[in-house]
């Protein structure tokens, strides 16, 4: 009982440093604008697999162990979770500005919950889902105040701008639907290898996104080069500021998020995990009202309320056997 408890709340602990480093991925685009968000994507992973490779240098060992089934799982974990995941964040941000975004990112603690539901049952147990329904009817009252807000905003400007909005929020929503995907393949695969270290996990995951990196980067700068773009091209017209922030969330975001939240998902259910990633939400929205130099709207406050009340909702309801609810229906 005991030892499960403690599992429980170091879990929690790691989920909570994860979160406090993938929220700087939300003021990254915020911060360098000009850029176009695949050369960020590109970046960041790229700094990423870098600095992965004294690690695995170090590692070495542990990695020969990894078949190669395992490297193939790496590498579309990567392509996902890492690239297709970013470059769609980072261009949500730069079209809708970040809160609306980081809102739409947190209801990914539901959306894990009822995929882990419906993927997992058997493994994990199934949360009711009429247990689920306050919790999901918070999250979306949470989501309007902070859409109204943001809406408020835009009043008054042209219809370019509201269209930017509007595929901001379209792009955050396939960002969901990556996100939803890796951490359940991710936590299948620590799952199914209890005896292997999460940041050897991390790390290979770094290592399978380098060639991918790599190759988007070239291709990124040949494109633009055909298409005639006056981008400057490799690092853009602000190389010091671009390169250290690709390394900062390269080494912060991607490697020690990515090790915390392995080291989570080895300790907690899937479901359980999955509500934690509100912590990302929470310290995104912080980080992108303190580079505002402003404090968030009581709309936006109650949003934020809403949003959390609904996690806490739903973090409250605990998974039952499958056999329970089948009898329960009967």
């Amino acid at each position: 009982m005991h030892s499960t408890l403690r599992a429980m709340w170091t879990g929690t602990f790691y989920a909570l440093v994860a979160g406090l480093m993938w929220g700087l991925v939300f003021v990254g685009p915020l911060l360098v604008p000009e850029y176009p968000a695949a050369l960020q994507s590109v970046g960041r992973y790229l700094a990423f697999g870098l600095i992965a490779l004294p690690l695995a240098w170090l590692d070495r060992a542990a990695l020969r162990q990894l078949s190669r089934a395992d490297w193939m799982e790496a590498l579309k974990l990567a392509t996902v979770g890492n690239l297709l995941y970013y470059v769609c964040l980072a261009a949500a941000i730069q079209r809708a500005g970040a809160p609306l975004p980081t809102m739409i990112i947190g209801t990914l603690p539901v959306v894990i919950a009822i995929a882990a539901n419906l993927r997992n049952a058997e493994r994990d147990g199934r949360l009711p889902w009429a247990r689920l329904t306050p919790s999901l009817l918070l999250i979306a009252a949470g989501i309007a105040c902070v859409n109204q807000a943001e809406l408020a905003s835009l009043h008054g400007r042209s219809q370019a701008d509201l269209l930017r909005y509007v595929t901001g929020a379209l792009l955050a929503l396939i960002s969901v639907a990556c996100w939803t995907w890796y951490p359940l393949r991710n936590a299948d695969w620590l799952r199914h290898h209890p005896g292997r270290n999460p940041r050897t996990w991390a790390t290979a995951q770094g290592i399978a996104t380098l060639p991918l990196a790599l190759i988007g980067y070239a291709l990124l700068w040949l494109g633009m080069r055909v298409s005639g773009s006056d981008f400057a091209m490799p690092f853009g017209p602000r190389p010091s500021v671009f390169i250290a922030l690709m390394v900062a969330i390269g080494l912060f975001a991607s490697w020690l998020g990515t090790t915390c939240w392995n080291e989570a998902s080895q300790r907690l259910p899937t479901v359980t995990a999955g509500q934690l990633i509100v912590f990302e939400t929470l310290a995104a929205l912080s980080y992108a009202f303190l580079l505002r130099g402003q404090l968030p709207g009581a709309q936006t406050m109650l949003g934020v309320a809403l949003l959390v009340a609904g996690v806490v909702w739903a973090a409250r309801v605990k998974p039952v056997p499958v056999e329970y609810v089948e009898m329960e229906r009967l």
